[in-house]
């Protein structure tokens, strides 16, 4: 009996130990790294721009002429889908784009297995698609990459863990100077994983937190070029290729 009784305290000690894991694990995935209000008010406001929220995305589609060519992007690990609603509204505006940003599962992409046609769905009358994402969200991106609707990769401030050597896909790779997280060097390091006709641009001035709007991120450096500033320079290296 008495070993019984040991054994079945041992057991909810363990079971109390493993809820407080989980409940620690699920407040921690939920403190996000909020989005600037005034910048994402700006894109709400703006008539050259529409933007639908869904259950699992952000939808900015131009309220002109549309492309036909559409980007799921993928936020950063905790951060808030809406603070890059400014970053990319403005390749919307230029060329008729149409961008999904994705709500990820516990605000962390790896925990999201929901399949690309989950975010393209949002988006019915794009026919060209290009997968993205900033940080852990490009890494994510490059794993959707495989998909037959795919063309191109976009990567904000990251870099592809699996191979697109042989993919035949268009990348794009934007790094910031002053990137204290994905420095030139990690983003350098990793374009053996890219196609050779992968293009790289570095922006001057830009840090990590920079491809969006959310304030400062421990470990990342100060940017040295305004947020209005970034925002013109992504959307001329994403014009590039988007308006192609």
């Amino acid at each position: 009996m008495i070993v019984l009784r040991r054994l079945r305290i041992g057991a909810v000690a363990v079971l109390v130990v493993l809820v407080l894991l989980v409940v620690g694990f699920l407040v921690w995935a939920n403190m996000v790294m909020q989005g600037d209000r005034d910048r994402a008010i700006e894109v709400w406001t703006n008539d050259r721009v529409a933007v639908t929220s869904t259950e699992h995305s952000v939808v900015i589609e131009p309220t002109g002429v549309a492309s036909g060519v559409g980007l799921v992007f993928i936020p950063g690990a905790k951060v808030d889908p809406y603070a890059y609603m400014f970053k990319l509204s403005g390749i919307v505006e230029s060329t008729g784009a149409t961008i999904v940003i994705t709500k990820p599962t516990l605000n962390l992409a790896f925990f999201d297995q929901r399949p690309l046609d989950t975010f393209t769905a949002d988006a019915p009358g794009v026919d060209s698609w290009f997968v993205g994402g900033h940080s852990l969200g490009g890494v994510r991106a490059c794993m959707l990459a495989d998909s037959p609707d795919v063309t191109g990769v976009i990567l904000f401030g990251s870099y592809c863990a699996n191979d697109l050597t042989e993919s035949g896909l268009e990348v794009l790779s934007i790094a910031g100077s002053r990137d204290g997280l994905s420095t030139p060097e990690k983003i350098a390091d990793a374009r053996l994983l890219l196609p050779t006709d992968a293009e790289l641009v570095e922006i001057e001035g830009l840090n990590h937190a920079g491809f969006g709007d959310y304030g400062a991120q421990p470990g990342d450096r100060t940017a040295t070029i305004s947020s209005d500033t970034a925002r013109d320079e992504i959307t001329d290296a994403l014009a590039g290729v988007l308006a192609r």
